[in-house]
């Protein structure tokens, strides 16, 4: 695969990460109730996302309610809150950076060196956002693997197991690293560089034409 080609492929997986962390931001379906158990609830379907919390009605109507206190929410709740934030806000930098130092861009097209060096840290920035929600999303999957397992008296079927936007999360971070490690592959190669900079400095000299050697006699041979 050419250097072009494999920027925009991990251009576009990064674009395609960021977007789908985004959503996973936004869902309200970070837990939902189990269903596990005996007795099945199915009446009433809980949701509670970073942002808002919601209860589907088994006729489907939806309600949703947001977090009243900032303050009063659970650490992991607010820690994830803030992963998330900083993932989308390093990936939309990422996304200006790595346009400007694609090679299928005009910008910059008259150092290529350095084009390439942004492009290598748009890739870091994705990199960085992938992280990001990995932490935030399995943070959040920690704890409602604990709640779900801890000895408590409230039955399992009113307790909350992964929701989907956790799925969402883990395919978004997986993607937008894929995405910046391929960004970062477009760093060129010190040895080419040195190549290049040894050619470009290198004196052209020009072919000297072969000396012809006279095949006539030395005028003292000819007077012995």
């Amino acid at each position: 695969m050419g250097g072009g080609a494999r920027e925009l492929a991990g251009y576009l997986a990064a674009l395609g990460g960021w977007v789908a962390a985004l959503a996973a931001a936004v869902l309200p379906q970070w837990r939902q109730s189990s269903y596990a158990g005996d007795a099945i609830i199915t009446a009433v379907g809980l949701h509670e996302g970073l942002w808002m919390s919601c209860a589907a009605q088994s006729t489907g109507q939806v309600q949703c309610r947001l977090h009243d206190s900032l303050l009063s929410l659970d650490v992991h709740i607010q820690t994830s809150r803030a992963l998330m934030v900083i993932s989308l806000l390093l990936g939309f930098f990422g996304i200006i950076v790595s346009v400007v130092g694609m090679k299928c861009t005009k910008v910059g097209e008259e150092d290529p060196v350095t084009k390439s060096r942004i492009a290598v840290a748009g890739g870091v920035l994705f990199v960085l956002s992938g992280l990001c929600t990995l932490a935030a999303v399995s943070l959040y999957a920690t704890q409602v693997t604990y709640e779900f397992f801890r000895e408590s008296t409230v039955p399992i079927n009113a307790r909350y197991e992964f929701g989907s936007a956790l799925f969402i999360g883990w395919g978004a971070a997986s993607l937008t690293m894929l995405g910046g490690s391929l960004l970062c592959c477009s760093c060129p190669a010190k040895e080419r560089r040195g190549q290049q900079y040894y050619r470009q400095t290198q004196p052209s000299t020009a072919r000297e034409p072969p000396v012809k050697m006279s095949s006539s006699p030395i005028r003292g041979e000819q007077c012995l």
